[in-house]
């Protein structure tokens, strides 16, 4: 251009030749427009169509995985079978749960379920929004090696469709552990429990438990029935348990301190017997505590088999004396009460035959009396606060939780079982371990067998004998 000529003009004539022309440029960018499209079609219908195994590698940022094709194949079989049973079908929004993650992806995609995902631990489930799933499945080395079952139920049905339907691999088998598992997931119907066997794994044989999510909520949990009616409901498998405890002391002893820990040498605990993993907590309660060495530190931390579970201690003690040395004991719960049937005042009873019960198997002040009593004996008492023991359980504790009870209440102990039983506090107890007081037919001459206790052996053994027939799992004596 002339530098000379002016700008406008020739801006104006390009216009006008653009204007003159622009059919032909219409077609131009038509042109480049549709060939454009169609590489792009061409490109998206030439890729591979074959499933491509590492596609899930890659969303974990993991390197590349070899795939076990044995225990591809297995899982497979497992998967087309739940598909045999319309658990899971090809259009079903599914997800697979544990360590061989990798593998269950690619034995749905090898069963064309294409809408699968997997993930190797439960804590990814909070990524996903509500009723994100048709189908769940949670492997052996999933639920059963969680920490927090009570928390991963709470995922697994938060994220579960209505109709939809869980699996669950176990590697627990016996029946405590199947009814566990059964009130974890109360809220959805529960459809069969089979032992399934494929090989390549890493175990024997799993139970294989099916559950489905229904549309309509449930009208009601065992917990609201128990508090209605008062009674407890006893599982024939728990109700066998009971019947296979070390048997009863059926002849009073002459030294019961002697016969007891003879006894605690034969006790069959219900976490040697049964799998206790399918629980929301686990809890161990020590009424009359006494100190720290007496029995938390002594036999329960030492001697009582947890499974690895950790359990929150409450030690139970309203003797002050007692007291300072827990406070340097971060992990166990003191409450300064007296377990009691109801919230009141009590009172020490003050031991007058010169015993020193204070320094006699950290024994304390002595037994514990209701405030209903006469003013001589108030005058001889030490005041402190009971609380309903009853009321405190059920308000702290549920049937999915794991209880275990120590219960040495000088004497109270008739009664505290009374109200437990009519409340039905005491459904909530997987395990108990009473200490009975009575007034023995025979006094020793070292003092070991005096009291002044109402209650007689005979009242003891009928009280163990009729909370085995409720079907409690209580042992005799502590």
């Amino acid at each position: 251009m002339d530098p000379g000529q002016p700008f406008i003009p020739t801006m104006i004539n390009a216009f006008r030749f653009v204007h003159r022309h622009k059919s032909i440029i219409k077609t131009l960018y038509s042109a480049v427009f549709f060939f454009l499209a169609m590489q792009i079609y061409v490109s998206y219908n030439t890729t591979n169509t074959e499933p491509d195994y590492d596609y899930f590698t890659d969303t974990h940022n993991e390197p590349e995985f070899i795939l076990d094709e044995q225990l591809v194949q297995s899982y497979a079989t497992v998967f087309q079978e739940l598909m045999d049973n319309e658990y899971l079908t090809v259009v079903s929004r599914s997800i697979a749960v544990g360590i061989n993650y990798h593998e269950f992806k690619a034995a749905l995609v090898r069963l064309t379920v294409w809408d699968s995902v997997s993930e190797k631990t439960n804590e990814l489930l909070n990524w996903y929004v509500d009723e994100s799933f048709d189908f769940q499945f949670l492997s052996h080395t999933s639920l059963d090696c969680s920490s927090s079952p009570g928390d991963y139920s709470f995922e697994l049905l938060r994220t579960l469709k209505p109709e939809g339907y869980l699996v669950i691999h176990t590697q627990s088998k016996d029946e405590y552990s199947l009814n566990s598992l059964v009130n974890l997931f109360e809220s959805l119907k529960f459809v069969h429990a089979r032992e399934v066997v494929v090989d390549h794994w890493s175990v024997q044989g799993v139970r294989e438990v099916v559950f489905m999510k229904e549309n309509e909520t449930s009208l009601g949990t065992r917990d609201e029935v128990r508090k209605h009616n008062g009674t407890c409901f006893v599982p024939a498998c728990k109700k066998k348990l009971v019947k296979g405890l070390e048997p009863l002391m059926v002849k009073e002893p002459l030294k019961p301190r002697v016969s007891g820990k003879r006894n605690r040498k034969n006790l069959k605990y219900l976490t040697s017997m049964v799998d206790v993993s399918f629980k929301t907590s686990y809890v161990y309660i020590d009424v009359g505590a006494k100190s720290y060495g007496t029995s938390i530190g002594s036999w329960f931390k030492k001697v009582y088999p947890k499974q690895s579970k950790a359990f929150k201690i409450f030690a139970i003690e309203a003797d002050k004396q007692f007291h300072r040395e827990y406070k340097s004991k971060k992990k166990v719960t003191l409450l300064p009460f007296a377990a009691w049937v109801r919230n009141e005042s009590l009172f020490f009873e003050i031991n007058h035959g010169g015993k020193n019960y204070s320094n006699e198997r950290g024994q304390g002040m002595g037994r514990v009396q209701s405030g209903h009593r006469s003013n001589s004996f108030m005058r001889d008492g030490d005041k402190i606060q009971g609380f309903d023991f009853a009321d405190w359980l059920k308000n702290s504790f549920s049937e999915k939780d794991f209880v275990v009870v120590k219960m040495d209440a000088e004497g109270r102990e008739f009664d505290l079982i009374a109200k437990m039983v009519e409340s039905g506090a005491i459904c909530l107890i997987d395990e108990l371990f009473l200490e009975c007081h009575y007034d023995p037919k025979e006094k020793c001459c070292d003092g070991e067998n005096s009291s002044n206790y109402q209650k007689g052996y005979g009242d003891c053994l009928e009280l163990y004998r009729s909370l085995r027939d409720k079907g409690v799992f209580v042992h005799q004596g502590w």
